[in-house]
């Protein structure tokens, strides 16, 4: 009986060690987290009951644990999570053991499902969730997974039943779950933008565009949006395999590349087809047009009408925690973009919402070029509130820069109280949190603290009604 090691218990590493028990292998999977660690976590009863029902099936679940470093296991499962190049990991690779991403393990089981892989600094979710509602909008059975939607290993056991057989997989892809993914090869793959991001982890920028990549040179198709400034000359590398999207046209670059999929004369155009309005499309920025010509470009290549693709643009509702309207007081709407934990995301933010913008921002800082970011500040936001750890830098940043509407209020909760007045003293039309920042200082994800922000802000207009 083969043997495997899961690491990390949350919803990957779970349904990794699910899907190997269920394949006869001798499971085990370990987390760092301790005991007492673990109930603390906001998600502590869903853990507790996931770690029995594992145990009940027969899978080991070890906590306050390190990774096996001796060639005593067949394979070593990563979720995305846990960084590729820990040392225990560097050394049970020097001894021979397989180790793989929770990703590529999904892919052995599902290869023969057709694949759309997603990946890029900014626009991914969006792009992944257009992307599944246009296959589903076509009849087709085709769900969202990896960093969005369900895990990949849960498809790899849904398939299995032949009741709930997939027809395409639509795949949010990070750096985190390419890098140990060496196989894995969607049939189309998309890279939505690039800039500075995780260089925490992968040290270089050089590094952290050639994962993401190398994803795409193993795809058969392979869609760039050339609106990027970055993947304009980069994606160049690419060759003539390159199908490129342009909100810009069809001429939209000064070289004789060819665009097959972009915007003219307000109609979405692709592979020489008129295929909607962009009126159609509900959600604000360019960068979002951006992202809906990279979706209609993977959805023609699957096959899909102009009928379906119309229909899933006229009702997509955009993605929670980004650029998501919450609620409204006196002509003051509150936004959450909590999702844009970097400077690129947070610019996009704050261009794409109507100023004078009270803003909310802050977290965990992350490494980057801050000066495109602070200088939209200044010409968008009539006074920015800073909480997390992050707060004391981004005002010295500010400060330097000669901009001094600023107040460090340290909490959410002050943020929110403290935005509705602000807001009407200057008379801003949005307060938005758009935090520039990980969550990781005050909460356990971004999706933890957009859903923060919006409880605070539904319950300030409640008490002001």
């Amino acid at each position: 009986m083969p043997t495997g090691e899961i690491i990390g218990l949350g919803r990957s590493g779970i349904a990794a060690a699910r899907l190997l028990n269920k394949n006869g292998w001798q499971v085990t999977l370990v987390d760092s987290v301790t005991e007492s660690q673990l109930a603390t976590r906001a998600n502590a009863k869903q853990l507790e009951t996931a770690r029995k029902k594992l145990e009940a099936e027969g899978v080991r679940v070890k906590l306050n644990s390190g990774i096996t470093t001796t060639a005593t296991v067949d394979s070593i499962v990563v979720s995305p999570g846990v960084p590729w190049d820990l040392e225990s990991l560097e050394m049970a690779r020097k001894q021979g053991i397989e180790t793989i991403g929770e990703i590529e393990l999904a892919w052995r089981y599902l290869q023969q499902v057709p694949w759309v892989g997603i990946t890029g600094t900014n626009g991914k979710t969006t792009t992944t969730a257009l992307i599944a509602a246009i296959f589903q909008a076509a009849g087709l059975n085709a769900p969202a997974c990896g960093n969005i939607g369900n895990a990949a290993c849960e498809l790899a056991i849904a398939d299995c039943n032949p009741d709930t057989k997939i027809d395409w997989i639509i795949a949010e892809l990070s750096s985190y779950q390419i890098e140990s993914s060496c196989e894995l090869t969607p049939q189309i793959g998309i890279f939505t933008t690039f800039s500075s991001d995780h260089l925490s982890r992968h040290k270089t920028l050089e590094n952290y565009y050639q994962i993401k990549a190398s994803l795409l040179h193993r795809c058969r198709h392979k869609i760039i949006n050339g609106d990027d400034r970055f993947l304009a000359t980069a994606g160049l590398e690419f060759g003539k395999d390159v199908i490129w999207t342009s909100v810009k046209g069809k001429h939209g670059f000064n070289d004789n590349r060819q665009v097959e999929v972009y915007l003219d004369d307000s109609w979405i155009v692709a592979f020489g087809e008129l295929i909607a309005p962009v009126s159609l499309f509900k959600m604000p920025g360019e960068h979002n047009l951006q992202n809906l010509l990279v979706a209609v470009a993977a959805a023609k290549l699957a096959g899909i009408g102009k009928e379906a693709i119309a229909k899933a643009i006229a009702s997509f509702p955009g993605v929670e925690h980004r650029l998501e309207y919450v609620c409204s007081h006196e002509g003051i709407k509150f936004i959450n973009d909590s999702k844009a934990t970097n400077y690129d995301a947070a610019e996009v933010g704050l261009n794409s919402v109507e100023a004078p913008v009270i803003l909310i921002a802050g977290g965990q800082a992350k490494a980057g070029d801050d000066t495109a970011w602070i200088d939209r500040i200044k010409a968008q936001a009539a006074y920015v509130l800073l909480i997390g750890e992050a707060a004391a830098q981004f005002a010295r940043r500010l400060r330097d820069r000669g901009y001094d509407n600023y107040q460090i209020v340290e909490t959410m909760e002050n943020a929110v109280a403290r935005s509705l007045t602000l807001a009407k003293e200057h008379r801003a039309k949005v307060v938005l949190l758009s935090p520039a920042c990980a969550s990781f200082d005050r909460y356990l994800s971004f999706e933890e603290r957009g859903n923060h922000f919006k409880e605070l802000c539904k319950a300030m207009v409640r008490q002001n009604d």
